[in-house]
Parts: C-alpha cells; structure tokens; sequence
C-alpha cells in the first residue's frame, strides 16, 4: 500500500474529521490522522487550525509520528507562536529521552523554531545537548548554535555557547569537530563586527588536521574553509599544514580537491618561490586538476573558471598540460570558450606550435561565436609570445582568403592589435586588408580598418579614396567608426597637408555642426583649434608615437585575483567576482592572500608611514606624525610678536602666440578662431592648447573649502569676533577670517600664534589687518599657511590652537582644519606604482565607510574630486557597477589609495581606503563627504 491515499480525499468538513481522528484513543488512527495532516500541508491546505490538536500528540514514544509532529510544528509555529509554547516542556523532556535520536530530533526542531518567545527556552536543553555523551546529539547541537545565532546573537554570546562550540573543535568525534567548524563559520560569516568569533591558533589547527582524515567529505569542506581563513605565524607552520592537506588532492569529490587546492594556493604565497617543497607541490597540484576535467560538462565548467584564477596566479602548475584543454567536438560552448581562454594563458614559446594548429582548425567550425574566440586567440598569441607572431600573422592571412565574412572581420580587429604590438614590421600585409573593405559591416571591424589606413596613410598610395568612401556614409556610422574616422582623417592631414584639405574641412563640419554627439563634437572642435592656431602642436599631439600594447589585456588585476583565489570553490570563483557584488547585505572583510615571504613588506622602517608612496615618487620621507605629549601644548609662552614672514609670490610668465590659419576654417566657425584667438594669451601648457578649445581662458582652480564658521565670540574676547574657515588655492593653504570689532574703541596691533600641529601647519607671513580696525567694522583677512613647523600629533588629528593678539589682550581659540586642504597638486600615481602599492600594504590597513544620498554619476564624482586634488587612477565598469580607483597625497607626504563602488540609480557610496597611517582615514571620508555634497 502507497501513501498516495493521504493525498486523495473530497470530503467535506476534512478538518473536523481529522480533529476527531486526532483526538482518538487508537494509536494506529491517530497515526494516520497525522499523516493526513502531514500530506494536506505538503499540498498546500492551510491546516493551522489544527495545531493544538497536532501538539496533544508529541507525547507518543513512536519515532515516525514524532517526527511527523515536529515537521508540523516547525511549519505553522511562526504564524502560531503562542500556542507554540505549548509544545516547549516536550521539547525538554525529549532532549532527556533515552533515544539520541529524538534527543537530536528534538534538539534540530527546537532550533528550526524561529519563534523569539521559544529561543530562551532552548538554551538550557541545548547546554545539556552539546554535553551529550552521543555523539549524533553533539554535531546536531552544534549546528543548533548557528541556527539560534541567526535568531539572536546576543543571547548565544551571553550564555556562554561560543566557548562550547570551542571545547566541541577538540571532541574525540570527527564529525562532530567537523559540525563545531561549520557553525562558526556559519557564525562569522553573519557576525555584525565583521571580526573572527574566535581566534584559531595552532593548537586548534592540529586538531582539524586530525579529524581532516576522518571525516565525511562535506566535514572535510568546512575544516579545509577553515584551514583557509588561518594565517600560520611562519613558513614552517605553512609548510606543515601543507603537507597535511595534501592527500586531500587525491580525493573522489571534487569540492574536497577544490578547497585543498585554496588552502595550498594561499598558503603557498609564505613560501620561498624558489624553495624543493614549492616546486614539488606546483607538481601534485596539475593532476588532480586535470582529472576534474573528465567530468560532466557542467563540473568541468566550474573547474575551468577555477583552474582560470589558478593559472593567472600561477601558470607554472598547469604549463605542462597544454592537451586537457583542447577542445573536443562534444564539448558545450560555455566548456569551449573557458578552454580556449586558458590555452591562450598557458601558450608560450615551447607549446606555441601545437596551439596554433589546434586554434587554426577551430576556426573552421560551424559555431560562429566560437570561430570569432579562436580567431581572436590566434592574434592574442602573436602578441604574448613575439617568436610566434609571423606565424600568426601567416595564419591569419590564410583565414582570410578564406572570404568566410566574420572570420575576416574578426581578423582585420586582431591585426590592427599586432600592428600596434610591433610597429613597421608586418605593413606589407595592408594591400590585401585593403581588398576586404567592401565586406566589413560591423563596427569594431570598420573602426579597426579605419585606423589602420590613417596610421599607415603614407604608404596607402589612395588612403584619401578610401577614408572618402567611409565620409559618405558619416551620420549612419557607429559612433566608434565615426571618432575614429575623424582622428584618420586628420592624420591623413597632417602626413599629406596639400591634397587633402578639402577632405578634413568636410569630416571637420560634419563632427562639429551636423552631429549631435558630444563626445565626436568636442574632438572635432579640438582638432579644429589645434589645427588652426598651431599646426606643430597638432602633429605632436595627433602623431605622438603610441605605447606598445601589453601582452595580457585581460588579466584580473592583482588585488582581485588575490581576492579571488580566497575564493576558489565558491560562486565567487565562477562568476570572478568578489562576494561583495552579488550576495545582498553587509559587506564583510575583504580576504587577501599573506604577504610573500622577502617582499617589501618585510623591508619598511617602523617609522616610515608611507614608504611605497615616497619612494615610488622620488619624494623626501613623509613626516611622522610625533605623539602628543601635552593638549595645552605651549601657547601661553608663544613669542606673539614674532617678526613678519614675508612671502614674495613667485612671478609667472606667459607666453603669447599669434595663431595661424592653417586651414582657412574661420569662416566656417563664424570668426570665432581669429577674434577670440588674437585677444587672448595661448599658454603652452596641455590645458592651454586643448582645454581652452574656445579661447575663453580658465578661471584659477579652487579647492572645496567649508563656510566659515565662528571661531571665537565677542563675549570671550572682549568685543573681537573671529570667523573663519580653510581653503587651498594655487597649492597654498590659507586661513580665512572675517574679524569683526563688537567693542567701544577701535583695535590695532593685531597677530596671530599658531600651536604645535599634526601637519606643522605655521604663517607664511605676519597677520594682516585694517589698522585700526574701527568699532562696528568688519575686515576680511586672508592668512597664507606653510607646513613646515613643528610637528605634535592632536586629537582629533586636524585640530588647531591658534592664539590671536590685538591691543586690547591675547585671546586663545581651537579650530578644526578640513583634511581636504593637505591635499597635494602632486597626487597623481602611476597605475602601475597604485597597484602594486595597493598590495603591498596590508589587508589590515584597509577600512570601509559609505556615503550616503550622493546625487550624480561616477563622472561627476571624477570631475569633483580632480578640482580637489583627488586623482582617478582607473575606473572600470563591473556587471553595471563603475568602480573608481583614486590617489590622494598629503604635504607631509603619506599615501592614500580609495576605491569607490558607485551603483547607477544607489545614492549610496562605498569607500574603501588603504594607508600606511590610518588616523588619517577619518579626516579623508569626512572629506569626500563634505565634497560630495
């Protein structure tokens, strides 16, 4: 008999039937009753008005009925809580039951029971639980504490479970350890504080490692993610660990194998590179991972991504295994493509030979996405490895004489790469790209040709003929095509100027007057100015001679492939992409891998709080910021009448050109270029020939500075009234006031005392004030600051004691300097010198703030913050996300590096910041949110 019967019943008042059935003195009926219930729920019936009827039957010694009432009850006890309660003294007497089972059973429901009012009944059952001499009753109580952390995390710290789930890491029972592992993790993952719950160390580490080798495979996962958050305190500790974990290579299930290898990969990273134990291991590593790619599809997808991370980091482990990835006929194309990714990582000068004959036969394929990967792959392998780049080029001819229209077009954008890669080395070949012209239809592929024939136009005997017949389909172009056909075209002008003014005249117009395209309108109306006020200038900027393009354009950058690799295993791994962009909630702690043994990390002085950024810019060593020994400081006994600090302004020089109309264009601009041209200075500066494109001359750049606030009230000081605020102009820091006389005589004499400060912040010069300063009369005084006096570290860190005297008496005052006006002309870093800093200052040095309800776009928050000496790095788009990288230099020469997540349509910001010095982290995102809004 099934129990199909349960499910099959018509009649009417079902619930009273099964409320008498339920209240029955037969066990068998009352059995089935239950399971009538049981079944009637599963499909959906609301059967809630049964619940004291179903709880009446918990007290039964049968084991399937119970379960089948605890299922009941961990269902409706949510929209029941009150008679929930019901249940609780049960649920007490069953964690005494004779039976682990039901002792476990009754353990599991109690915490399945998200009911707050039932949480404080379950400590005490669950502090004798986690006691029990079962060991099944343990690992079940252990998950427990997770579930009752998610209800009520106070309550677990408060009663003292942390410390039990502790003692639990040293049980006898594996499986229980293992248990113990998973729920804090479990717990850490959700903890608020974002800090570990409880700290491992190498005793704890030991017995993991022991119950490692006994445990079910999904026990092991949790104590290989453990092993994974662990930093060992030296390179023995690691290589222990390592040698412990490594038969977990050679097991069956593939997420053990995937979890050992992230252990080792992190691990490894505190070994000697050149040391026997590193070099051994890179050997176990490659087959267990190549044995994952003899699964079903779908696994080997996820190894692929895995094995992708792995390779970048280091493509030593793999360089052997060319073979497993090349492509078979049945492969799906998700598995196609990941595996041509990886050759192309794993091609070098030895293997080169085969990967080209295997990537030439792919793009025979019928499966046209795959075609254009392999093609573009075969261009990516000219570029990484330069031996085989004739070759490739060959290759590529071949491919396409073959006349197949994607796989040509797909041809002519790699070459354009090539060319780049290695100039007036492969140009015989334009001749027969030149045949092709006709075919191309896509943009990319057009745009490619485009600039092939403007970089090349000297040697294109009729390079005006074909940009020509590009023009005449100008405003139904891409707008790809069209940059890049205006920027050919003025090249083409500045190589053959005679026979082809006609030609930059019309793409000139169309750009500038015709198109409603910001971005093609302000090039077109940069090259028109270039062009028609100084034609030399226009040949060094439009003809400049271009950086070689970099082998791999598609590496993840270190940060996030270290970030990564902590990942291996997760989603995180597949999708490449830190947890923080697809999981909802709170942000967590960014995870890194250790620092490499013998790295700069080892090398910096204690005192140095910025050594990377200093020595990367060729600065002096940044000053330290001493400790404040006394807040009074020496005020009292300053010399107020120290002599002035005179401060001549340094003279500037402009230099004034005459432009000339190289093209004749003025009449088409409508004058503009010769009368505005002729009244204004050109200054040589890069903003003087391209930012000024009007000729309307740019204002001189102030910073952000606050509005003023009152410093010190008439009523302290005798009828003075000080207000005032800081800003930063033309790289000088001054200290603006409005001083205003509130008393009966008028006041002279007046000067100002600076204390001792966290940026030896000090008057360029003597205070200046209308003298005298009459009764009711306000005066705006401007002081210019240097910071090269004494240095003491005040609290806060930006705080100012500033002692002003006039005839009358010296009055003190105490103000807040705005960190923004510390920020440095000169903070610009080099993306290379940002990204290698960035990993060489510790995970620790890094915090996290969010700003909040910030109208705008990433390039208003680029624009804002380059007026304030903020300077964008990079900026890249993830899954619709811009992330901005940014630098900011202080005068006393510390680094900081930012990132910002900025999500279109979230007023939300998140900031993170890394320093050597992080006292300063406060004042930088007060900054930024001051800025901002």
């Amino acid at each position: 008999m099934t129990d199909s019967k349960y499910f099959t019943t018509t009649k009417k008042g079902e619930i009273f039937e099964l409320k008498s059935e339920l209240n029955s003195d037969k066990k068998e009926k009352k059995r089935e009753a239950v399971k009538k219930v049981i079944a009637s729920m599963t499909v959906g019936k609301d059967v809630s008005a049964l619940f004291p009827d179903v709880v009446n039957c918990m007290q039964t010694d049968n084991l399937e009925l119970k379960k089948l009432v605890y299922l009941y009850l961990m269902n409706y006890a949510k929209s029941q809580p009150d008679m929930a309660i019901m249940a609780v003294n049960t649920f007490v007497k069953d964690c005494e039951d004779a039976n682990p089972l039901i002792r476990a059973l009754a353990v599991r429901t109690m915490g399945c029971i998200r009911v707050d009012k039932i949480t404080e009944y379950l400590c005490e059952p669950l502090r004798k639980c986690l006691k029990d001499e079962d060991p099944y009753v343990r690992k079940t109580a252990a998950v427990c504490v997770a579930k009752l952390y998610d209800i009520n995390a106070q309550l677990v710290e408060d009663q003292g479970f942390l410390d039990q789930l502790k003692d639990l890491l040293s049980d006898s029972n594996p499986m229980v350890v293992a248990n113990a592992v998973a729920a804090l993790s479990e717990m850490n993952e959700a903890s608020v504080s974002g800090s570990p719950l409880i700290e491992m160390n190498a005793q704890t580490i030991n017995k993991l490692l022991t119950a490692l080798n006994e445990c079910t495979e999904w026990g092991q996962v949790f104590i290989l993610d453990s092993l994974a958050n662990y930093s060992p305190k030296d390179e023995r500790e690691a290589q222990s660990i390592c040698e412990r974990i490594t038969p977990r290579l050679a097991h069956a299930n593939a997420a053990v194998v995937l979890s050992a290898v992230k252990v080792l990969m992190k691990f490894m990273e505190m070994l000697p590179a050149d040391s026997d134990f590193v070099s051994t291991l890179t050997k176990k590593l490659a087959p267990p991972l190549v044995t994952l790619l003899s699964s079903e599809p779908e696994v080997q997808y996820v190894a692929l991504r895995n094995i992708n991370l792995i390779v970048q980091k280091r493509p030593d482990i793999l360089k052997h295994e060319m073979k497993v990835f090349f492509v078979k006929y049945n492969d799906p194309i998700y598995v196609k493509l990941e595996k041509l990714d990886i050759m192309i990582r794993l091609a070098s000068q030895a293997n080169i030979a085969q990967v080209l004959s295997e990537l030439k036969e792919y793009a025979t394929e019928v499966d046209v996405d795959f075609v254009r990967k392999a093609v573009r792959a075969i261009g990516r392998c000219a570029i990484k490895v330069e031996q085989s780049a004739e070759r490739c080029v060959s290759t590529l001819l071949d491919l396409i004489h073959t006349k197949v229209n994607y796989v040509v077009q797909e041809a002519i954008v790699v070459i354009k790469d090539i060319f780049r890669k290695y100039p007036n080395k492969y140009e015989s070949i334009i001749s027969t790209l030149c045949e092709n012209l006709d075919t191309l239809d896509e943009p990319e592929a057009r745009a490619s040709m485009i600039w092939i024939i403007g970089e090349y136009a000297e040697r294109i005997d009729n390079a005006d003929e074909l940009l020509e017949s590009f023009l005449e389909g100008f405003h139904d172009e891409n707008t790809q095509v069209q940059l890049q056909l205006l920027t050919a075209i003025v090249k083409l002008f500045l190589k053959r100027p005679t026979d082809t003014q006609e030609l930059v005249q019309q793409v000139l117009s169309l750009a500038t007057q015709d198109s409603d395209n910001p971005d093609l309108r302000d090039r077109g109306f940069i090259y028109w100015r270039l062009l028609s006020t100084d034609p030399a200038a226009a040949k060094e900027v439009v003809l400049a001679e271009k950086p070689l393009i970099s082998e791999e354009t598609d590496l993840l950058e270190p940060t996030l492939l270290d970030e990564l690799i902590c990942h291996i295993s997760s989603l995180a791994s597949v999708y490449h992409k830190p947890p923080t962009a697809f999981v909802e909630g709170r942000a967590g702690l960014r995870k890194s891998l250790p620092a490499r043994t013998g790295s700069q990390e080892g090398m910096h002085d204690a005192g140095n709080t910025a050594g990377a950024g200093s020595a990367m810019t060729g600065n002096s060593q940044p000053q330290v910021i001493p400790s404040q020994d006394s807040l009074i400081g020496d005020l009292l006994s300053m010399d107020i009448g120290a002599p002035t600090i005179s401060s001549v302004p340094p003279a500037t020089n402009q230099v004034s050109q005459q432009p000339v109309d190289l093209l004749g264009l003025d009449s088409l601009l409508g004058g503009v270029g010769d009368t505005a041209l002729t009244n204004t200075n050109v200054s040589q500066s890069t903003t003087g020939l391209l930012g000024d494109i009007f000729g309307l001359g740019t204002p001189p750049l102030t910073l952000y500075s606050p509005p003023k606030t009152l410093w010190l009230s008439a009523e302290r000081a005798k009828g003075c009234e000080i207000c005032g605020t800081f800003s930063r102009k033309n790289g000088q820091i001054c200290m603006d006031m409005t001083i205003t006389n509130k008393a009966m005589q008028p006041m002279t004499g007046f000067a100002i005392q600076l204390n001792k400060n966290s940026f030896g912040v000090t008057p360029a010069r003597a205070l200046q004030v209308l003298n005298p300063l009459p009764p009711g009369m306000s005066h705006e005084a401007s002081l210019p600051l240097n910071t090269t006096g004494a240095i003491q570290r005040m609290e806060p860190l930006t705080n100012l004691q500033v002692a002003v005297k006039n005839n009358i008496d010296v009055f003190y005052f105490a103000c807040i300097i705005p960190m923004n006006v510390f920020f440095t002309e000169d903070g610009q870093m080099d993306k290379r010198v940002f990204l290698a800093t960035w990993k060489d200052i510790p995970a620790q040095n890094e915090v996290q703030y969010t700003l909040t309800n910030i109208q705008g776009n990433a390039d208003m928050v680029v624009q804002k913050m380059q007026q304030n000496n903020i300077f964008t790095i990079a900026k890249r788009n993830v899954e619709g996300q811009d992330m901005l990288y940014q630098s900011v230099k202080l005068t006393n020469g510390i680094w900081v590096l930012i990132e910002l997540k900025i999500q279109p349509g979230n007023p939300n910001i998140t900031l993170s910041l890394k320093s050597r010095a992080l006292d300063i982290a406060a004042g930088i995102f007060q900054a930024y949110d001051a800025i901002l809004h």
